[in-house]
């Protein structure tokens, strides 16, 4: 029997820490409950994120630097899903998730929804934003 699911995020390029900053930042119920580094025995990775975790809206998630470059990303088949409490909330998250990254689908009524958005942010995550 599992122990535990959570949603993990491999970054590249060292992007894992100002990412998960970053949507720290976004959330008012959000904290980064673990944040591991490589140390100088792994001297091409020191300052890297081994393994963090982090909360957002009490959503568990861990996320690392992936050691080797991989040729593969973050896709979108796989996105972060929040349930917006108001339009404001939602447009606020959308400005700051879309800055510098690529709306997919942008804040809209869009016959499943009232009002919705889908946007990959700067670092390749993908998240749906919807009016709860």
């Amino acid at each position: 029997m599992a122990v535990s699911v959570t949603t993990q995020l491999m970054f590249q390029h060292r992007d894992a820490e100002p990412a998960i900053r970053f949507y720290v930042g976004l959330f008012d119920d959000a904290e980064i409950t673990a944040l591991e580094h490589y140390g100088p025995e792994a001297p091409d990775r020191e300052g890297t994120v081994k393994r963090a975790t982090f909360t957002l809206a009490g959503t568990a998630f861990a996320a690392t630097d992936s050691p080797p470059v991989h040729d593969f990303d973050f896709t979108p088949s796989m996105s972060i899903f929040v349930e917006c409490a108001g339009e404001d909330e939602l447009r606020r998250l959308f400005a700051a998730l879309s800055e510098d990254g690529r709306v997919l689908m942008p804040v809209g009524s869009y016959g499943f929804s009232r009002l919705f958005a889908w946007v990959d942010d700067r670092f390749g995550v993908s998240w749906q934003l919807d009016l709860a």
